[in-house]
């Protein structure tokens, strides 16, 4: 069977990495659409981009920044229709995006229906790990798998499994909730291994405060899950 595979990269102030990041992925022939939603970006993101000459590329220039979780929806919504597989992959992933295929090649072969990369440990200090305890530990507790990359971005989905969603929701929380969600509808998720880079959040001030704002919505969109149990 053909599949069409369409590949969503939010972008936000992204000018520095966002071109390796479509080379990355560009050559792949299974590969067929990479959708770029600038999301108010005050760089040259949009420039960028415009200057990359390949009819797979499309750039969809939201003026306003409205977070990840709408830039996909956008992404969603700018798509071929015959796309049958759909993978969001993080705009800061540089060359190491051609990493992305490993995701691809177990939904086309029948192995699971969505695949999230797991990364190798990080190379700098980050945080204390709390936020992925929390999001491991949510994970097992609404559904009873255990999966330790559930805050990864990195995914591909059967076009079937992005449809029990009305939108992709907003926040931090939005993976942890959405992994929740198709464990419950009786999708198959396979943890695939990658040599994937990005942007590592250290130990400052800002790095903390990212963490401490992805533990809230994460706290949050678990108290939801729990309400609807």
């Amino acid at each position: 069977m053909n599949h069409y595979i369409s590949v969503i990269i939010p972008a936000f102030n992204e000018e520095e990495r966002i071109a390796s990041t479509i080379e990355g992925i560009i050559g792949y022939d299974e590969i067929d659409e990479i959708v770029v939603v600038n999301d108010g970006s005050s760089d040259n993101t949009t420039e960028v981009v415009r200057e990359i000459n390949n009819n797979k590329v499309r750039l969809i220039d939201q003026k306003i920044n409205k977070g990840k979780g709408e830039a996909l929806n956008t992404g969603l919504k700018n798509i071929s229709e015959s796309a049958d597989i759909i993978g969001f992959l993080d705009a800061d992933l540089g060359i190491s995006s051609s990493e992305a295929i490993k995701l691809v090649n177990p939904i086309i072969d029948g192995e699971c229906d969505v695949t999230i990369a797991k990364f190798k440990p990080a190379t700098k200090k980050g945080g204390l790990g709390f936020v992925k305890r929390l999001a491991r530990d949510s994970v097992y507790e609404l559904t009873g798998e255990t999966l330790t990359s559930s805050l990864s971005g990195q995914r591909f989905f059967k076009k079937e499994v992005l449809e029990i969603f009305d939108s992709i929701p907003y926040g931090y929380g939005v993976e942890v909730g959405m992994t929740v969600d198709i464990i419950k509808n009786g999708f198959s998720i396979k943890e695939v291994l990658v040599d994937m880079t990005h942007n590592e959040t250290g130990r400052d001030i800002s790095g903390f405060l990212h963490r401490l704002k992805q533990y809230i919505h994460i706290k949050k969109i678990v108290k939801e899950k729990r309400r609807q149990r």
